[in-house]
Parts: C-alpha cells; sequence; structure tokens
C-alpha cells in the first residue's frame, strides 16, 4: 500500500479559536472539515510544503520558526496509508481565505468535534484540545 505524506496545521488565532477548511465539491471526501494543509511533493519538507499550501490554498505567509510540532495521524484509507504530521501555528501574515473554493470556519477546541471529520483527522482532536 502507498504511503502519502500530508502536512496540516492547526492555525490558531488570538482567541485560541483553530480554523477549519471545509473539502469543496468534485474532491474526495467533500463536505468533510480538516486542518489545512497538503500533500508534501518530493524534495520537501513537511514545513516546506505547508508553508507553500498555505499561501496557496489560503493566501497566507508564515515561516518554518513558526511551525511547532504538536502531533501526528497514522491512517490507513482504501488504497493509500495516510501519514500526516500536525503542526500548531500562532503567526501568520495575511487574512486566511479560502482561494480554492473551500469554506472556512474558526472553532474553538471543545467545539471541533462537532465538525464531520475524515477518519485521519479525528483521532486529532482530543490531542488538540489538551494542548490547548
Amino acid at each position: 500500500m502507498k504511503t502519502v505524506l500530508v502536512s496540516a496545521v492547526a492555525l490558531i488565532d488570538r482567541d485560541g479559536r483553530v480554523l477549519l477548511a471545509q473539502r469543496p465539491a468534485g474532491k474526495s471526501m467533500a463536505g468533510l472539515w480538516e486542518f489545512p494543509g497538503g500533500k508534501v511533493e518530493c524534495g520537501e519538507t513537511p514545513e516546506g510544503a505547508l508553508i507553500r499550501e498555505l499561501q496557496e490554498e489560503l493566501g497566507i505567509d508564515t515561516w518554518a520558526s513558526c511551525l511547532a510540532p504538536l502531533t501526528f495521524a497514522s491512517h490507513s484509507y482504501e488504497g493509500f496509508h495516510l501519514l500526516m504530521p500536525l503542526f500548531a501555528c500562532r503567526k501568520w501574515e495575511g487574512i486566511p481565505r479560502g482561494r480554492e473554493g473551500q469554506v472556512l470556519a474558526w472553532s474553538h477546541a471543545k467545539d471541533l468535534s462537532s465538525y464531520p471529520m475524515p477518519a485521519a483527522d479525528i483521532p486529532l482532536i482530543p490531542i488538540l484540545r489538551d494542548w490547548l
């Protein structure tokens, strides 16, 4: 089974809320909410991929020094295995906007479980909630 490396981030605002993005129609798992991020391309670090993806998807800039490793997900889907480091980030430039048709929502950690998420993201919620 192929392993896919995806880098994700819990963007945390001044009020302690976490940004979630809803997967748009036409993509796999459309309608589910996830932590922003994306696939790590050949030759990229997870941090580098995340910096690139945040610029492409949300129009914001951050730096590797602002990405704190928090935890990771390891989950088998049909056809591939997902390995996803989750970073925490409290500092970025710009206002996050869904540049690829995704809806965004800021959620308090205690409310994250109310958003339907991909199976790999669900075990990250209690870790993030305890950390915040």
